[in-house]
């Protein structure tokens, strides 16, 4: 199984840049999940919406051109859209897909690096994001389910996880509240950082601001993840961050999972 995570800054855009065609070339893929679609449901390309036949579902934001997440997937799925709170389900944070044994999760965290007042919501999100990822876990446990919760995560975890971390202490991203709120979640849920149990290197990003030369000289940070259950991210083969195209300001992550996606059971149906 292989899930592949991007924050496409503009779906659109990302299109024009190319997107449909590197996924067929990367294909077979079993998971998409999206972020920053900054589109309503009409402006999707059908490409993406309806490309090699996948099950797509779409949360955009309420405002125009605004955040929203997707998921596309080989196989057919449940989809549930927000996580139950208004402020941020408006705002199209969290899309979740439920598949036999497996659900994912496309989440887009706030970003708090445009003001206070942005800063305050990332940490109302954080604050909320927290225990509905502990109940989810729990609910999926009793049925033996894995989770895989992939996207844009806004935070740089450790020192590895980010090129000038030193200048950046004090800046959104890298504050040590955040990254105490990273080493909360880790603690509490069990989660796996999958790329990072994967690939212990140095100077792997996912982001690269568009000033200055980031993207050439790689001075980037890494903001996207696979956080999974750890059954699941025990099967985690390989991980990696496909930089050859720019299709955004970030960079697919990449993931092959030795699981075999299923549609989940019939409405009204036991588990398998």
């Amino acid at each position: 199984m292989r899930i592949i995570t991007l924050n496409l800054n503009g779906i659109r855009s990302a299109e024009r840049k190319g997107l449909s065609a590197w996924l067929a070339q990367v294909s077979p893929w079993d998971v998409l999940c999206f972020q920053e679609l900054k589109a309503d449901l009409g402006d999707i390309p059908a490409a993406l919406a309806q490309g090699d036949g996948a099950h797509a579902a779409f949360f955009p934001a309420q405002k125009k051109g605004y955040s929203g997440v997707g998921l596309l997937a080989a196989a057919p799925f449940t989809p549930r859209e927000g996580f139950g709170n208004p402020e941020f389900d408006a705002e199209g944070r969290c899309l979740q897909a439920d598949f036999a044994g497996l659900t994912v999760v496309s989440v887009y965290f706030p970003s708090g690096s445009s003001g206070e007042e942005r800063q305050q919501a990332k940490y109302r999100f954080l604050d909320l994001f927290l225990p509905h990822l502990r109940s989810l876990i729990a609910e999926l446990a009793k049925d033996g389910r894995e989770l895989i919760v992939c996207g844009d995560v806004n935070i740089a975890h450790k020192e590895i996880d980010l090129k000038n971390w030193k200048s950046n202490q004090k800046n959104s991203g890298f504050l040590p509240e955040e990254r105490a709120w990273l080493d909360q979640m880790f603690a509490e849920t069990g989660l796996v950082d999958v790329f990072r149990a994967l690939d212990p290197r140095p100077e792997q990003y996912t982001w690269w601001s568009n000033r200055g030369q980031a993207w050439a000289k790689n001075v980037g940070w890494r903001l996207d993840y696979q956080f999974a259950t750890p059954g699941i991210a025990a099967r985690a083969q390989a991980a990696s961050i496909y930089k050859a195209q720019r299709f955004s300001d970030h960079a697919p992550l990449v993931v092959d999972y030795d699981f075999v996606l299923v549609p989940p059971p019939p409405l009204g149906a036991p588990p398998p």
